[in-house]
Order: structure tokens, then sequence, then C-alpha cells
């Protein structure tokens, strides 16, 4: 609350200012904007298609997100305003003005200076840079000229870009191009070419891109079709050298072989190693001298069958190379029915053997011979068929790698060109569609504007009014100077006795404000607030030796201290005030002296004490550079000021202010009650703080006076 009064007397302070800028602000803008213009506005619409669905094309499949509408509008938008679109209505506009009769604004001296043949010759060049779309060189001396002259009828891009309004109309699918000029006729002449151009503009670079675009497509087409030619051809190519139709079936039958051969072969070893056991047991039956009648006997008889064994042994690698062939197989059974034949036969010639008791066995034995050796045989061929299948295999392998290349690359090359072709067809669609842009409203002429001449005059009192309280705002708020009690409490954390308010009167007279009834307000609040402190010093007096300083010189100690005498004296106390100011002896120079406080200590003189009641008694010093202790010493001092206090009821000592702090430190070692004055609107420093810090550590420090306040205490 206080902080809002003291801003509110800020604004008393300087009320005048508050009225004065505002209304002066207010005068001189009605002058200036009396004689402004009527204007008129223009609006012509244009239609974008980008949010409109029944312009869509086959084409728009997808839904554009609201991001992407946003960003179509504002390029757009942009390329509306381009100084290379605005030229193109100056050029308009310039010309028309030159070839009509009623111009849209009156030439200017330049224009309406130039002959018949310069007008030609200024209309062929600007129709020249229309036609070509293209802005003046201001480098060049003669387009430098004729861009002078658009720029003197106010026709230049910067003027109409500032005439010139463009946006979205809300959310549809509409932009609006408005023009606000003097002449409703310009507004809708400017509105309604540049729509043109933008259109035509706008509809002229799409279908280039799109041709550009469908040619630079249809060339890659072509190049993509040759790429995944020269691929199949490659793929093509590589099969036919190496012999590859379908690697993946290739390979399973190669595997399938594998397993049935391994299987054959495992079976083959079983078979070897029964037949291999079972003739060992019947060679066990045998004496080692049979035996080898036996073996002698077997190599003249078995001729034949190991003829017949070695044409199976080959039968059975052709039939293991032919992938068991069934001819093979046939060979094999009627070889083997043979190969029987001929062992039954030469078992007969074991008849009258002397090994005939073991015949059954002898003929046991030589079919399990044969076994062994077609058993041994199968796995031989078995064994050379799997390691040429497993070769086989093997060799699928890096042609499969090199095959799975080949076709990657043509799956690549496919992909490549299904989507060159796919962008293809679509960029041949739209180049054939229409460009999506037209001018649905075209601009007419406008009513005249409602007039904003009294809007102007009343916002620039308002804006005027509101600066100068911005003004004052940082005014107070950088303004960290001390105004009333209650902040120089909170700024030194020091009590606050009273305050007396700021007298503008040249001089008091205390002797008539005491004695006579006065009538002035100031006056009456005055003695208010001597008495108030007068009361507050009283009731926390500790000796009668009261000491007033300040912080600074000239704070208004001196009429405090003689007023705060009058107010003892007024309730019939007797004062002594002494003049202990000896830089500045302003008590000395407006009393009459008769007793001076160098003599008074020294005992060369004495007070005059009065028999009155309610009395006032001055000690006025010499000034000059001196010091109490340099007077007397401290126990005559101290000695003197008690025979004082037997005669007075209160002792007053001005003393210098804290920036002489020794003249005042010297007064503050006879006293224990210190007041110091503090004059409002100071603020309080860093040096401040440090004899406010010294007045609190005496412990004697009873409180500030505030003077020369301007706000209500």
């Amino acid at each position: 609350m206080e902080e809002i009064s003291k801003f509110l007397g800020l604004l008393r302070k300087y009320r005048f200012i508050l009225i004065v800028i505002p209304v002066v602000t207010v005068c001189i803008t009605f002058f200036l904007v009396r004689n402004l213009p009527n204007s008129y506005i223009s609006q012509s619409q244009i239609a974008t298609g980008i949010v409109d669905e029944t312009k869509q094309s086959l084409m728009d499949q997808v839904a554009p997100q609201t991001s992407q509408i946003i960003q179509k509008f504002s390029n757009l938008i942009a390329i509306m305003r381009m100084k290379k679109m605005v030229d193109l209505v100056s050029y308009k506009l310039i010309i028309h003005d030159l070839t009509a009769s009623k111009p849209f604004r009156p030439l200017t001296s330049q224009l309406s200076n130039m002959d018949a043949a310069q007008k030609r010759r200024a209309i062929a060049v600007y129709q020249n840079f229309y036609e070509k779309n293209e802005s003046l060189n201001l480098y060049n001396k003669e387009q430098a000229n004729l861009y002078e002259m658009i720029q003197s009828m106010g026709y230049d891009s910067d003027a109409l870009s500032g005439k010139l309004s463009i946006f979205r109309s809300g959310d549809s699918d509409f932009i609006v191009v408005q023009c606000e000029t003097e002449d409703p006729g310009l507004s809708a002449f400017v509105v309604n070419e540049l729509s043109t151009e933008f259109v035509r503009y706008y509809s002229s670079v799409v279908k280039s891109n799109q041709i550009k675009t469908t040619n630079f497509l249809s060339n890659l087409l072509l190049q993509k079709n040759d790429t995944l030619t020269r691929r199949m051809l490659d793929l093509r190519d590589y099969k036919i050298r190496n012999r590859v139709l379908n690697l993946d079936e290739q390979s399973k039958q190669l595997y399938t072989r594998i397993i049935e051969y391994d299987d054959k072969k495992q079976e083959a070893m079983q078979n070897t190693a029964s037949t291999a056991g079972a003739l060992s047991e019947i060679d066990r039956k045998f004496s080692p001298n049979e035996r080898r009648y036996i073996e002698a006997t077997m190599s003249k008889v078995n001729s034949n069958i190991i003829s017949t064994k070695q044409e199976l042994s080959s039968l059975y690698d052709l039939y293991y190379q032919n992938d068991l062939d069934d001819k093979y197989k046939h060979s094999i059974d009627s070889l083997q029915g043979k190969l029987t034949e001929q062992i039954n036969r030469s078992s007969d010639e074991y008849i009258n053997n002397p090994l005939s008791q073991k015949l059954a066995l002898i003929q046991q034995k030589m079919d399990l011979e044969v076994k062994l050796d077609l058993s041994r045989y199968s796995m031989n061929s078995l064994e050379q068929e799997l390691r040429k299948l497993n070769g086989e295999f093997s060799s699928l392998v890096p042609k499969e790698a090199e095959v799975q290349a080949l076709e990657m690359k043509v799956d690549i090359a496919t992909k490549e060109y299904l989507d060159i072709l796919n962008r293809y067809n679509q960029s041949s669609l739209e180049t054939g569609f229409e460009v999506k842009l037209n001018i649905v409203q075209q601009g007419m002429p406008g009513l005249a504007q409602p007039s904003k001449k009294m809007l102007l005059v009343i916002l620039s009192g308002i804006i005027s009014f509101v600066f100068c309280l911005f003004i004052m705002f940082l005014m107070y708020f950088l303004d960290d100077s001390v105004v009333s009690p209650k902040g120089l409490a909170n700024a030194s954390q020091s009590p606050v006795l009273g305050g007396v308010n700021k007298l503008v009167a040249p001089s008091v007279d205390l002797t008539n404000l005491w004695q006579t009834e006065s009538t002035e307000p100031k006056l009456l609040e005055f003695k208010n607030q001597l008495r108030s402190l007068r009361y507050e010093i009283e009731n926390d007096l500790k000796d009668k030796v009261l000491v007033v300083t300040s912080i600074s010189p000239t704070e208004g100690k001196t009429l405090l201290a003689l007023s705060l005498a009058f107010a003892w004296k007024m309730t019939n106390k007797k004062v002594l005030l002494i003049d202990g100011n000896f830089t500045n002896p302003e008590i000395t120079n407006s009393a009459n002296p008769k007793v001076y406080l160098e003599d008074f200590f020294k005992g060369e003189s004495n007070v005059s004490i009065s028999e009155k009641k309610g009395s006032i008694d001055i000690l006025s010093n010499r000034g000059g550079d001196t010091s109490l202790l340099e007077l007397a010493t401290h126990e005559q001092i101290r000695a003197k000021l008690d025979w004082a206090k037997r005669y007075y009821d209160l002792i007053i000592i001005e003393t210098a202010a804290l920036d002489d702090i020794n003249q005042s430190k010297e007064w503050m070692l006879f006293t224990q009650d210190i007041v110091a004055i503090f004059e409002a609107g100071q603020t309080i420093s860093e040096q401040k703080k440090n004899f406010i810090s010294y007045l609190k550590g005496t412990g004697f420090f009873m409180g500030w006076i505030m003077n020369k306040t301007t706000t209500k205490i």
C-alpha cells in the first residue's frame, strides 16, 4: 500500500506533465490528419484448390496434412509478395496513367513535362519489361530515370506493398488480395492486375516444371530400361555358360542322391562286416591242412568264377554311375545267376575229395566269399559316386552366390524401372491437368472507408498518456530514495521517532508559532508533529543530555534542535541549547551570543541561569577548526555538564554531521541519548550504511527524525 501511495504521490507531483503532453499530442495529431484523403478498399479472391475437394485430381489420393497446407499457402502468398510480381503491376499502372485520359493519380512534373516521343519511348520500354517479366536495372541511367518516374507516382514496389494486404481467408481454400488507396478505381485495378499476373505466372511456372519433369523422367526411364535389359542378359548368359537351369531343384536332387547313396554305403558296410564274420567262423572249423588244400584246389577251379566276379563289379560301377538304372539291375541279376551256377558246378568237383564230409561248409564259404567280394565292389563304387556327388554339390555353391548376385541386380533394376515408370505416368497425367488456381472474385471499386482521423487523434492521446505513465513508472521503479518513515525504518533497520513536513515558508518564527494561535494548516501540523516528537523522545530519555546529529549537512538539524527546545519550553522546562557544530555554527549565527562554550568549559564564564520556568539558554561557539576535546579535558567537560544537569531539565546539543565524524563522536562520549535527522528524498548509500552502523553500535541511538517529508505521517 505504501508503494502505491508513493507512486500516486509521484503522479501528483508531475500531474501537469500528464495533462499537457497528451493534450499537445492530440492537437498536433489533429492538424496532421485533418487533410488526409479518404481511403477505398477493394478485394479479389483466388481459389487455390489445395483444400477444395471439388478440385482434387485423380492423383491426390492422400489428403495433405495441416502443416503441408499451411506451407503451401505461405509459399503462394510469398510468391505474390515478390518484387518481381509487384513490378508487373507497377508497369501496368504507369502505362495506364501515361495512356489514359483520366489517370488514377495526377501526373507529376517529371511525367507531365515529357513530349509525345518521350512518352512513346517510355511506354515501349515499360511494355517490353512487362512482357519479359523483368525488373528495371537501376545501374542503367535510362532505366533508373524510368524507375524514378514510377516512384514519383507512388507506383513502385515498396509503395504498393505498403498498400497491399494478402492473406488466407480463415481456413478456407481462398487467398484474399486487398488494396487500400485514395482512389476506388486504383484499388480495384491493383488487386485485379496482381491476381491476374500471379495466376498467369504461377500457371506457366507449374506447366514448365511439369514438362521438364516429364522429359527428365522419360529419359531416365529409357536408361533404367536399358539397365534392366542388360542385367537380365547377364543373368541368362551366366546360366547358359555354366549349364544352370534351376539351382534350387538341382541342389535338392543332388542332396537326395547323396542321402540315398550314403544309405546304400552303410548297408554295404554292414553286409561286408557280417559276411567277413561268417567267413571267419567257417575258417575256424577247418584245420590248417584242410584250409591249405581248399585254397590250392579253389585257385585251380575258380578262374571262371573270378572272371564272372570282375564282370559283376563292372556292372555295379555302371549301375551306380547311372543313378541305379533298371537295365543295369537286370544285367546284374542275370550275372549273379550265372555266378551261382558256376559255384554249384565247381562244388561237384569236391564229391570224391577227402573233405567230402565238409562239402556243405565249403559250398557256404564259396557263397560268402562271393558276397563279400560283391559287397566290397559295391562299397568302392558307392564311395566313388558319393565323392562325385559331393563335388558336384560343392560346385553349386559359388554358382548359387553368383546367380543370387545377378538376380539381386535384376530385382533392383526392376524396382527402379517400375518406380520411374510410375512417376513418369503420374507426371504425364498431371501435365494434362489444368492448374487449380483461378480468380473466383474480381476486385470492384468500393465505398469510402469510415474515417480513421478521430481514431488516430484519440489513439495519439492515449498512447502519449500511457507513455508518460510508463516513463514515470520507470522513474518510480528506479528511484530507491527514502520518502516515508516506514521506508526509513525498513532501510536502516532502526526505529523512527517521527517526522516533520516540509515547510515552504522562507523562515519560521518559533516564538509566534507556540505563543499565538496560528490558522495556517501546515504550521498547525508542524506544531503537532513537534509535540509528538517531544513525547516519543521524553519517554525514551535515559539522561538529561540529548545529542542531535545527522548523516549529512543541511538536513535541517538546526531548525529541529531549536524547535525541540521550544517544544520543551512550552512544558515549563528549563532547556540549555548548546551549539556543538564548530564547522557550521548556525545556532550561534541566528542567536545573540552571550556565553561561548569555549569559555564555559574552561571556567572563564558561566551561564546566566534564568529563574523563570519555561526558558531556553543558549551556549554558542566561536567556530573554527577545533573540536570539543581540544577545548577542555574529559573531566572538565563532564563536570560542567553535570553542573548544568542540576539547573536544567534538558540539555540539547546540536553536533556536526557524521561526515565530520570525529567532532560528533566526541560529543557522543557525554550522552546516553542520540537522535539523528534524516532528510526525506535521499538514498542510503554504502557510506551512509556505515554511519548508521556506527550510530547503532553506540548503544545510545534512540532513533530517526525524518525531516522535510511530503507524505502524511
